[in-house]
């Protein structure tokens, strides 16, 4: 991520539909945004490697991933996405980031296992995270709260031997 990316950032992190299925914080101005992208730590560390999602064709920014929470004893990490542009949402484009960077965890940061939480509801981010290799593990009961209604989380894991590769047609 780089500071141009902050009016992105802060223009999806202040859209509700973005934001449907997402932790949220207290809303932040672009300038806040902006700091804190400049002041982040860089990705060299084993606490968190966060990347821009692009697309290939023409390299705009089109959402944010990263692992967080890295266990290096256990070989474990905990995977985030999310995609802020929603002309990109059904083009298989977040599929695409989480086995790119499950791929790298699994052959770079020699992890064995990654896993995520989902909202139950989240139909098509689990559809998604289950076409990459992503198995439900568990579920957390009224884990997350939204719209005044609790939702369960489901726990996903993939691990390095379950990753699934692209569906080719044609």
């Amino acid at each position: 991520m780089e500071p141009d990316d902050a009016e992105a950032l802060w223009r999806w992190n202040h859209d509700p539909q973005v934001m449907r299925w997402l932790d949220t914080s207290y809303p932040q101005s672009l300038a806040q945004t902006r700091r804190r992208i400049e002041e982040r730590e860089p990705n060299s560390s084993y606490e968190r490697l966060l990347l821009a999602v692009e697309t290939r064709d023409e390299g705009r920014l089109i959402g944010v991933t990263d692992l967080r929470d890295f266990e290096a004893e256990n070989g474990m990490a905990v995977l985030d996405i999310y995609l802020g542009e929603k002309d990109s949402w059904g083009q298989g484009y977040g599929t695409d980031a989480v086995r790119t960077l499950c791929r790298y965890g699994f052959a770079q940061l020699r992890l064995h296992s990654i896993t995520l939480w989902v909202a139950a509801d989240n139909a098509a981010a689990r559809r998604a995270y289950a076409k990459a290799g992503f198995t439900e593990d568990g579920r957390q009961r009224d884990g997350f709260r939204r719209d005044g209604r609790w939702h369960d989380l489901i726990l996903m894991t993939v691990l390095e031997n379950e990753l699934r590769p692209p569906e080719h047609t044609g």
